[in-house]
């Protein structure tokens, strides 16, 4: 399937960085017209995913993230977070609820967040080599007709 618009972005693995990375992919999905709600889900989805690859990825160093927002008919967002980082052994166990290897404070709902926001949500890791989230969400039509 052939894409209408995408963007893509390569950011250092730094928390500054989710912030901006979740604003510059709502941004980008607003030619869409979503809901508030619609962003608010994609920006949460996006956040989880980036701060997955800044404290699971590249635990002990800075290293890049990279997003690829693409745009389809009827309204079809895909973004695709990946990283060169630890990778994911047990992906299965990675989307667990609670499951964790962070420290203490993570609550080990990343996926399960992601999952619950975006209406699909693929997984794909190799061990030491990285890892790459794939979510998509249909925007609904609105009366005022999307942009694009």
């Amino acid at each position: 399937m052939k894409s209408l618009n995408e963007m893509t972005l390569t950011l250092a693995s730094r928390s500054a960085n989710e912030g901006f990375a979740r604003t510059a992919v709502s941004a980008f999905v607003a030619q869409l017209d979503p809901t508030l709600d619609e962003l608010g889900d994609i920006k949460t989805a996006v956040s989880e995913a980036v701060t997955n690859c800044i404290v699971h990825a590249y635990p002990d160093r800075v290293d890049k993230i990279y997003i690829r927002t693409r745009l389809f008919e009827n309204n079809l967002v895909e973004i695709v977070i990946r990283d060169r980082g630890l990778g994911i052994s047990d992906i299965d166990q990675a989307r667990t609820p609670m499951y964790t290897t962070g420290d203490a404070e993570r609550s080990g709902m990343g996926f399960t967040i992601m999952e619950s926001f975006m209406d699909r949500l693929q997984v794909r890791s190799i061990p030491g080599k990285g890892t790459t989230v794939t979510m998509t969400k249909r925007i609904s039509m609105r009366l005022s007709g999307n942009r694009l």
